[in-house]
């Protein structure tokens, strides 16, 4: 691997180009998901190859899995072909100046989890489903176990030289309830998969999808039965699950750079947090502090060193309720004049790095969860991921969770069904009034972030403690 990314870097510095990257990646992954009783799928796969970027007045990107040295000659051609094209109209590209690594990063992990042997794998999630298998209004069972592994190598023509290996493992279980009037869903330990982290096989034995299995399965069976989620304004309190995917939303997609300045838009719009609000826009309470956090221990999106070589970093993006940082590329942060944030990444070799998100975190706060309950005279705790929904500017959405718990007078009095609440962003970040502590703030993976055109899917991550909103529009969904 490492002689082909010197070849490429040594034909690059003869094309006479303002600059120049190779970047290396080979993946393996494994997905294996059991169905009521029964092995539902079980899939590998491994990809290699390489892609270049250079800026010869514009910027020029090929990738190609031929690895001669005429497949790298082929594709460099490409790549300055394209920069030829783009600089008949693309300005002058600056690119911040960052400090250039010769280094190497491993995840820290314990157990390798493409050494697990399959029937080890497969025989835990048969008992797990065998776990849930408890009533027969239980129409569908379901758990999976997932795994990556991506080994990569950089180099520029700045001198910087990067070795990776980056391992992420996860998985979860979900029912599918019916009583033939209404359809019910419950999963652990979220929503669309689970959860994953960047650790070894340990994180999915740390889940215990085997010691959650029943308990799960037994309140999707209980919300056949629940009432259904009042209507009004009260309190809610989001539960880490849900929380992570409001932070991905309504902070994470807003902060992208390119998305503020339009150089971004196909895919799911744009971002209201355009650059003339740096600094002074109040997004969110004096409580609300925001990170992007590629240094985050176990975080799906934690690595080294980011796909333009900058290194993993902690950057502020939301700051005592005011927006204050970006998340931004070399070129983008050149442009605006902000931190180059490291977030520029890419799915594959065969795509082009954009910026993503790495781990974008709520900072915890001084509360527990049992003071906000008891704090609430009326409101509801929000959990699991089932349906959302929000503009192409990130300004006004819709959520709605698997399950509610609705409190009365500081105490949780009755499971609910359907629970949706809507805002508008800012206004809703301001109205958040307590933010329960560091022991239980917890770091959540996401697996499939869509962005780009063609779209590229990423895995990023979101820690947060539970929350709570206060005077938040409830039960406007329509079931």
């Amino acid at each position: 691997m490492r002689d082909i990314v010197e070849l490429g870097i040594g034909l690059l510095e003869k094309e006479g180009i303002e600059y120049g990257d190779v970047r290396l990646s080979q993946t393996e992954n494994e997905v294996i998901n059991v169905k009521n009783g029964a092995v539902e799928s079980i899939k590998s796969g491994e990809s290699k190859g390489y892609g270049i970027r250079v800026i010869k007045g514009g910027w020029g990107f090929a990738s190609s899995s031929d690895f001669s040295e005429r497949g790298m000659k082929e594709s460099i051609k490409r790549a300055l072909k394209i920069a030829a094209a783009s600089s008949k109209i693309s300005n002058n590209i600056d690119l911040e100046n960052v400090e250039i690594y010769q280094e190497s990063y491993t995840t820290p992990y314990k157990k390798d989890p493409f050494k697990i042997p399959l029937e080890e794998k497969l025989d835990y999630l048969m008992d797990v489903d065998e776990r849930m298998e408890i009533d027969d209004r239980i129409k569908v069972r379901k758990c999976n176990f997932n795994a990556w592994k991506t080994i990569k190598e950089f180099a520029s023509t700045e001198g910087a030289r990067i070795e990776q290996e980056l391992i992420m493992t996860g998985g979860g279980l979900g029912v599918n309830v019916s009583d033939g009037e209404d359809t019910q869903k419950r999963s652990y330990p979220n929503s669309f998969g689970g959860d994953y982290n960047s650790r070894g096989y340990e994180f999915f034995e740390d889940l215990d999808l085997l010691g959650n299995a029943e308990d799960t399965a037994e309140e999707g069976v209980d919300l056949l039965e629940a009432e259904q989620c009042p209507e009004g304004e009260m309190d809610i309190i989001l539960n880490t699950n849900q929380l992570a995917l409001q932070v991905h939303e309504s902070c994470g997609h807003p902060t992208e750079l390119d998305r503020a300045l339009g150089t971004e838009a196909s895919y799911a719009g744009t971002s209201f947090l355009t650059p003339d609000k740096l600094g002074d826009f109040r997004y969110g309470s004096d409580i609300v502090n925001i990170v992007s956090d590629a240094t985050a221990e176990g975080g799906l999106g934690t690595f080294g060193y980011d796909d333009e070589g900058v290194k993993a970093k902690k950057v502020d993006l939301i700051r005592n309720g005011i927006f204050v940082g970006y998340q931004a590329s070399r070129e983008g942060a050149a442009k605006v004049g902000v931190e180059v944030s490291g977030n520029m990444r890419a799915d594959g070799w065969k795509n082009l790095p954009i910026v993503r998100m790495t781990n974008i975190n709520l900072e915890p706060g001084d509360w527990s969860k049992d003071e906000i309950v008891e704090e609430t005279e009326k409101g509801i705790i929000f959990d699991g991921i089932k349906s959302w929904s929000i503009d192409d500017k990130r300004l006004n959405f819709q959520f709605g969770t698997e399950a509610g718990y609705l409190i009365e007078n500081g105490e949780i009095t009755k499971l609910i069904k359907n629970p949706t609440y809507t805002g508008l962003t800012p206004e809703f970040w301001n109205n958040c009034d307590a933010i329960a502590g560091e022991e239980e703030w917890r770091l959540h993976g996401v697996p499939n972030c869509g962005k780009g055109e063609p779209p590229q899917t990423m895995q990023v991550g979101h820690g947060c403690a539970p929350a709570r909103f206060t005077d938040i529009r409830v039960g406007v969904g329509k079931w």
